[in-house]
């Protein structure tokens, strides 16, 4: 498969009509943020951010509560070891999206640079629980570790979806950047 296969990165036409939109949606996020109070600002934030986290984990198939995802922020995890990974999950993934928001430490630019990418991978998952680090093989039963930070290196399949080749992600990359990236 070459990374042709994943194309359009963006439109080929019609890019200034989008530029435009995008600038205009972030004036006026800029404007409405700026009205309100500064502890209403970093309230809103904070909602967002788990909101964002509970339907992202929504449609991975993990159903974290939002009242578990408010505990799981409070460190008051469940006895339950399944929804305890989940809460660790779920905090996992708002501190990772606070430090993005807040353009904490040695985060890597563009956000869609391969580095990027390999950056949050990291913050994630060095966040995780060991056994949420190890990934099952549905057909083989192989227990596959996962490398923060590192691509996988192998065949995935996700429900009916089968994913580049491991040894094409490279390529595919490259190609992602370079097309998300491009100037005018």
């Amino acid at each position: 498969m070459t990374p042709a296969a994943a194309e359009p990165f963006m439109p080929a036409e019609g890019t200034a009509v989008l530029e435009n939109l995008a600038f205009d949606l972030a004036r006026e996020a800029s404007e409405l943020s700026a009205q309100l109070h500064p502890v209403v600002r970093l309230s809103v934030a904070e909602l967002v951010r788990s909101m964002n986290c509970y339907y992202s984990n929504l449609i991975e198939g993990h159903n974290t509560h939002p009242r578990d995802i408010d505990r799981a922020l409070a460190a008051d995890y469940a006895s339950d070891p399944h929804r305890r990974d989940a809460q660790l999950e779920a905090r996992a993934h708002i501190e990772v999206q606070q430090m993005i928001d807040e353009r904490v430490g040695d985060l890597p630019r563009p956000p869609a640079s391969r580095a990027f990418i390999e950056w949050t991978h990291r913050e994630f998952c060095r966040r995780l629980p060991e056994s949420l680090l190890v990934v099952e093989n549905p057909d083989t039963r192989e227990r596959i570790p996962v490398v923060p930070g590192q691509m996988r290196s192998r065949i995935v399949a996700v429900g009916r979806h089968v994913a580049p080749d491991a040894g094409d992600l490279p390529a595919f990359m490259g190609r992602f950047e370079e097309g998300t990236t491009r100037s005018g």
